[in-house]
């Protein structure tokens, strides 16, 4: 009687329509390919010329032929691009994690020249791709392009992808370097987006000297306000861990709570139209200085990793999806009849990327070389040739921009549009795959004794730099004690020493007001019972 009863149930149970069956079968086909790409990239870890950016390209681009041939040339692709997906799925916790993860002693040591590579060059290297593509372009037949198309390329191609020079470098051995490429990356990032989306919002068929300027205040606007959005939403998750101590009855929750207030932070930047990149980036600074150390031991560990795991499966399936979509041919078929044209301008975007990127790193680096009087610290010709070739790759953001400007739910009539599309998939390819399997012979060229890096986690137990730390103020006194260092007591001295004055007179101010109200290291209460370790657990703050 009971098993005609479950036949009775399972019979009445709805089953799987067609289009719901082939969802489930591309999701797991997905994850399949995803386990391949980190087993392959694991083997592939020693390669001269491979990393896990490039063997997840590779892998689908090959799994996009397998399934054109199956499909017969009608699709190549297992999942439908949106930008959305990538906008709000795949990129907080990429965003997120290097923010998290940072050292930031380096971080903001290198503060200002960071802010003139990832702000300041991205609107020369913007500018340069901008008055480039207007001026090739109108040779070409390739669609009637207004001042805001030409502007939005500029912005398109300006967002770089330094994953694959980051995978190389080991930011214990060149400190400086790495935490230069890291930082620009991210500024670089988040100004490509707000510069995109301050274009997009703008009226430019009549641009003036007052519109400029409203321009100019409206990107300025933004990046004021998506820092400090994120510096409150960090705040905000510090103390109330800090109050409540959800530790004393479940790690559980007050993981939860730092998971969801990071994603709230990134989402309420979106609602409020400003940049989800700076906000969830300056969040995760935020949250890994005090909500972090608010925490139990276990959840320390836990949140550490499971943001890096998240981060790195972000990265992974953005990689995989652009080499599947990369043979969609649909797009291509809206160019076949030129593919001459489709060539010429990958080549011109290339050259223009190229000729954008030198036309800040040098000049910049130079200026900021005068203001360096260790020579240490200042950015030497191979570091800036470094430099140079990590943003010279470009990646998922590059492709979400260029889908949102060009394509209407992923898909293009125009053929102007579907030859920007294809321009971008090429020059993603080209510069990710080629520049991408140089950059380990170059940086081994280049710097001899650099070791290959193969985490991007802020491990406690790395070694500590030698320099005078960023925000770590019982170092800095101890070097003041040995080396008879003067405290910054006149303008004259912070003249002179202004990265050190700053951070002396911010650590007074955050072990006097701020950590005593938000936690921190050796600002969190002892609650009886609680799981709260009895030795001081590592800083990740000055990791």
């Amino acid at each position: 009687m009971m098993a005609s009863l479950l036949d009775t149930l399972v019979s009445k149970m709805p089953s799987l329509s067609a289009s719901d069956h082939a969802s489930v079968v591309s999701l797991n086909l997905f994850v399949a390919l995803l386990c391949a790409c980190i087993v392959l990239g694991h083997l592939l870890e020693e390669n001269r010329w491979m990393n896990e950016s490039i063997t997840a390209l590779l892998i689908g681009l090959a799994t996009g032929v397998v399934i054109l041939l199956i499909s017969n040339g009608k699709s190549s692709h297992l999942l439908v691009f949106s930008e959305d997906l990538f906008f709000i799925y795949l990129l907080p916790p990429i965003i997120f994690n290097a923010g998290f993860q940072v050292k930031k002693k380096q971080f903001f040591r290198n503060f200002v020249t960071i802010m003139l590579f990832g702000a300041i060059g991205t609107v020369v290297s913007c500018t340069v791709i901008t008055l480039g593509v207007t001026q090739f372009f109108k040779k070409l037949d390739i669609g009637t392009f207004d001042l805001g198309d030409y502007l939005a390329i500029g912005a398109i191609f300006a967002a770089t992808d330094s994953v694959c020079t980051l995978q190389v470098l080991n930011q214990d051995e060149t400190p400086l370097l790495y935490s230069l490429v890291f930082g620009e990356g991210v500024v670089n990032d988040a100004t490509s987006v707000v510069v995109f989306n301050a274009i997009q919002s703008f009226d430019l068929t009549h641009l003036n000297h007052e519109a400029a300027f409203r321009l100019l205040g409206n990107f300025f606007y933004l990046f004021l306000l998506s820092t400090l959005l994120g510096v409150a939403t960090g705040l905000i998750s510090a103390y109330i861990i800090k109050k409540l101590y959800f530790g004393r009855h479940s790690t559980d929750r007050e993981v939860a709570l730092m998971m969801l207030m990071a994603y709230l932070s990134y989402m309420l930047a979106e609602l409020f139209d400003l940049s989800g990149i700076l906000t969830v980036f300056f969040c995760g600074i935020v949250m890994s200085h005090y909500t972090w150390h608010n925490v139990t031991e276990s959840s320390r560990i836990t949140t550490k990793h499971a943001f890096a795991t998240l981060s790195f499966l972000a990265e992974t399936f953005i990689f995989l999806y652009v080499g599947m979509d990369a043979l969609d041919i649909d797009k291509w078929r809206s160019v076949s009849d030129s593919p001459g044209t489709s060539v010429a301008v990958s080549s011109i975007l290339i050259g223009l990327l190229m000729l954008g990127r030198a036309a800040f790193v040098f000049p910049l680096s130079f200026l900021s070389n005068l203001a360096k009087k260790n020579q240490s610290e200042r950015i030497d010709f191979k570091m800036q040739v470094v430099i140079w070739w990590s943003g010279l790759m470009r990646g998922a953001v590059s492709m979400a921009l260029a889908y949102n400007k060009f394509t209407r739910a992923g898909k293009t009539d125009l053929r102007g549009n579907a030859i920007m599309i294809t321009s971008t998939i090429t020059v993603c390819l080209f510069s990710t795959v080629v520049f991408g399997m140089l950059t380990k012979p170059l940086i081994r060229f280049l710097l001899p004794h650099q070791k290959a890096t193969t985490s991007f986690l802020s491990d406690g137990n790395t070694p500590k730099s030698i320099q005078i730390p960023l925000i770590d103020q019982d170092s800095f006194i101890e070097f003041a004690g040995n080396h008879n260092v003067p405290r910054p007591d006149s303008i004259r001295g912070f003249l002179t020493r202004p990265t050190r004055t700053v951070h002396y007179y911010w650590r007074q101010f955050d072990d006097s007001f701020m950590r005593p109200v938000f936690g921190g290291r050796g600002f969190v209460p002892f609650v009886p019972g609680s799981p709260t370790e009895r030795d001081p657990p590592t800083d990740l703050s000055r990791a």
